[in-house]
């Protein structure tokens, strides 16, 4: 199955999301408003959720999360008992908010500026449990410039993350399973999908997103 980049936007600059997050830091000082969780609240629940039934997933589980923005799935994942709590992002901004509000919540996780990009630098994260990305690969792939290049970067990066036992957990707004699994093919395979909303049209039963767990071919 080819699949087909999508159209580049504005979402996919680290330049929006600078002054994106630049606005949310001055809202939480002001109002303690933690700012918005980029599309459907709901899957990172969903998310939270499976990870929790999991019989054989520690609480100590070395967990990332990439493009973490404010922090808010780490936070939620840190109430439950999960002490091993990295997040990542590419905006210093987004990393500044997300230290601030579990600094104010009293809660220990890691927050690092890191360019998923950067194959080499991100090696020196070391591997995890669980690599957690929620719309970070959507985003990628809206870059305007070369984003099947930067994608291809993204996908090493995490590769490296990886050993035998880890999972790959993804949640995306712009890619359907088949296309993830087109495109993570020969270094990721599929372990399960978590259940998200479908709806009906035209005859044909779709999501509004999709959330699959792969692990390390």
């Amino acid at each position: 199955m080819s699949v087909e980049e999508l159209n580049g936007s504005e979402l996919g600059t680290k330049d929006y999301w600078e002054k994106a997050y630049e606005r949310e830091i001055k809202n939480y000082k002001s109002h303690g408003d933690v700012g918005e969780i980029w599309f459907d609240e709901d899957s990172q629940i969903r998310v939270i959720n499976w990870i929790m039934k999991q019989d054989d997933i520690p609480d100590d589980v070395r967990v990332i999360d990439l493009g973490c923005g404010n922090g808010m799935l780490l936070i939620e994942l840190a109430r439950e008992g999960y002490t091993n709590l990295l997040g990542v992002d590419y905006s210093p901004k987004a990393v500044e908010l997300a230290k601030n509000i579990a600094n104010d919540q009293e809660l220990t996780i890691d927050y690092q500026v890191a360019d998923l990009m950067n194959v080499e630098s991100c090696k020196t994260l070391g591997t995890f449990g669980i690599v957690h990305d929620k719309g970070t690969y959507d985003a990628i792939s809206l870059c305007p410039d070369n984003p099947k290049e930067k994608r291809e970067l993204y996908i090493e990066s995490v590769t490296n993350m990886l050993d035998e036992n880890s999972l790959f957990i993804i949640t995306s707004c712009n890619w359907t399973e088949d296309e993830l699994i087109a495109s993570f093919a020969g270094k990721f395979i599929k372990k399960c999908s978590i259940p998200t909303p479908s709806f009906k049209f035209g005859g044909k039963v779709g999501s509004v997103v999709t959330s699959v767990v792969f692990k390390k071919v």
